[in-house]
């Protein structure tokens, strides 16, 4: 009997704290029958010996989809051996920190692999980042070499300055696609550079094209490396809960576990047939490598990787023939997804899981994707600092789940929460306070900022997240907004996700996000900047719309209209601070 069943009889305590201090985890009495309450954290060594297992098991199977190609495991790891041999007779060794700046394509798992390989760490890029952006990743991180995609070397030409880069391997879209002479790849690349001019003129001297640095890697030998569990895997940038974009430092052990937590959530979903993943959201962004990347690969899943998620059109061409068993999206490529009438009229027969996190889910989306596939979609939450999963709703096969919640769900196996009051003091059941979480999958701390650090990881390793939070008596957890987004209206706390969540089921609504702005007399009102859908939306049935749903002093005192999409971060999650500064 597992630990969660062990408590499931006792009578549910008033307290998410013991009173030697202790946790109480009160949610594991709401675990679905067979998730653990623990994990074995000595399942693996490194992230190493979990790519060897994933390719022993399904070395013949199907591993990534990329523009219509598939790529087997065993490929991928032919080619992982080759990036890694070439990295080491360019003298990476551990410790090293090597950036990987691409969209989801072949690439990724291959570099991604091959630098693990070797014992570097990965410093994960966007593409779309501005000369700024990159020039100061690259010097924070330290960075030596960079895989960069053809499409985005000017903007690497022009942040070197200043930095520590030595080597530089440039890919173009299509060089992946096949071995050999590879005639679907070469002529993709030409239509990119010459007929589409998706290439910015750029100088880069020295540099080398990935396909001859993975030649000559084929024909060393690469030596073995000591990696351990607590050596750093990846430097995840993120602007953590303040301040600039500081480098996460995650572990083997840290992905690992996370991974282990989330194979051990869902197991029972998966049949252990070959399920296909669809994958959206940027590799390099920290909830679709590890749910969609890594987990899927221990899963044997097959994984189709989209390019350019907000191309619908595109995404809709590639899917029309698949049908898959599993999404991941954040709020709004949901939403984005729904709009589009090819994408409602297909066959979710396969669809078994749809994930959401990176952004709150609201009701309007979780009730649309219902109607539309069928299926509910399963909210979770996460942050880089974590790997970055904390808590999910629970996903039981035999059971139908609800359209929508409201709720991030229950802390994942080996993970505790506290909620803390602003006196420092811990919260009690149904109390609001931040969220705090501890658990293997915590970062190590911020890259060469231990002062950071220390604001945010306490003395007992409890990480402060920044999330406001209450928790219930079952254990659920529900967010109520981030710390520095909530809104003061006369003394009463306002939460721009409810504001928003309210607003987004009025049907001629496409986009909202709501703000804080100064009032003489409240300190504080609310403001609600919208996209319709339709052009003829009022604000007047807006806020008719807040008055049936909003208590008096949450109801928005300015509303704007705008013609172009609200400004986001690369995954899609709405940029609050840039309305706040005026964009």
């Amino acid at each position: 009997m597992n630990q969660a069943a062990a408590v499931a009889s006792q009578p549910l305590p008033s307290s998410i704290v013991n009173a030697d201090g202790s946790t109480n985890r009160i949610w594991l009495s709401s675990y679905v029958k067979g998730v653990p309450a623990d994990i074995d954290l000595n399942q693996y060594k490194s992230m190493n010996q979990y790519f060897d297992e994933c390719i022993s098991k399904f070395r013949e199977r199907p591993a990534f989809v990329s523009i219509g190609t598939e790529m087997t495991y065993g490929r991928l790891e032919s080619l992982v051996t080759a990036f890694a041999g070439w990295l080491q007779s360019q003298g990476v060794k551990k410790g090293d920190r090597v950036a990987i700046m691409s969209p989801n394509l072949f690439q990724y798992p291959v570099c991604l692999f091959g630098i693990l390989r070797v014992g570097a760490i990965v410093v994960n890029v966007n593409p779309l980042y501005t000369t700024r952006e990159l020039n100061h990743q690259l010097k924070d991180s330290g960075a030596e070499t960079i895989i960069v995609m053809e499409n985005f070397a000017k903007t690497v030409q022009d942040s070197l300055a200043g930095t520590k880069i030595k080597r530089i391997v440039l890919t173009q879209l299509g060089d992946l696609l096949s071995d050999g002479l590879n005639l679907k790849g070469k002529l993709l690349n030409f239509a990119v550079r010459n007929v589409q001019k998706m290439v910015p003129a750029y100088s880069l001297p020295g540099a080398v094209w990935l396909r001859s640095a993975l030649n000559a890697g084929a024909k060393v030998k690469v030596k073995p490396v000591d990696v351990k569990i607590d050596d750093l895997a990846f430097l995840q940038y993120t602007g953590g809960t303040t301040g600039v974009a500081k480098g996460a430092m995650l572990t083997h052990a840290n992905v690992l576990a996370n991974c282990q937590q989330a194979r051990a959530w869902v197991a029972d979903q998966m049949s252990g047939k070959t399920e296909t993943m669809v994958t959206p959201l940027p590799l390099y962004h920290i909830y679709s490598l590890t749910v969609n990347c890594l987990i899927f690969m221990g899963l044997g899943g097959r994984n189709i990787l989209i390019a350019n998620p907000r191309d619908t059109k595109r995404v809709m061409m590639i899917l029309k023939k698949e049908n898959f068993s599993g999404i991941s999206c954040v709020n709004t490529l949901f939403s984005s997804f729904l709009d589009d009438p090819e994408f409602q009229k297909r066959d979710f027969s396969g669809l078994k899981l749809a994930m959401a996190g990176g952004m709150a889910l609201q009701r309007a989306v979780a009730e649309r994707w219902k109607e539309v596939t069928g299926n509910s979609i399963v909210e979770g939450y996460g942050l880089t600092e974590c790997s970055p999963i904390v808590s999910v709703n629970p996903v039981d096969a035999s059971k139908p789940l609800p359209s929508f919640t409201g709720s991030i769900g229950l802390p994942v196996p080996s993970t505790e929460v506290r909620l803390r009051r602003d006196d420092g003091s811990w919260a009690d059941i149904n109390e609001p306070g931040e969220l705090c979480v501890r658990g293997p999958q915590v970062m190590k701390g911020y890259w060469q900022r231990p002062d950071e650090t220390a604001k945010v990881i306490d003395s007992e390793g409890w990480l402060a997240t920044g999330d406001v939070a209450v928790m219930d008596e079952k254990g659920f957890l529900k967010i109520v907004d981030r710390k520095k987004d909530m809104i003061l209206v006369s003394g009463f706390n306002v939460y721009p996700n409810e504001i928003e969540d309210v607003i987004a089921m009025h049907p001629d609504v496409k986009e909202v996000a709501a703000i804080g702005v100064p009032d003489e007399v409240a300190g504080e009102r609310v403001k609600v900047i919208i996209v319709p859908r339709n052009p003829g939306l009022t604000k007047e049935s807006v806020l008719d719309h807040c008055r049936k749903n909003l208590t008096g002093y949450k109801i928005p005192r300015i509303v704007e209209f705008r013609e172009t999409e609200l400004p986001k971060t690369n995954v899609g999650k709405i940029l609050r601070r840039e309305l706040r500064d005026g964009k």
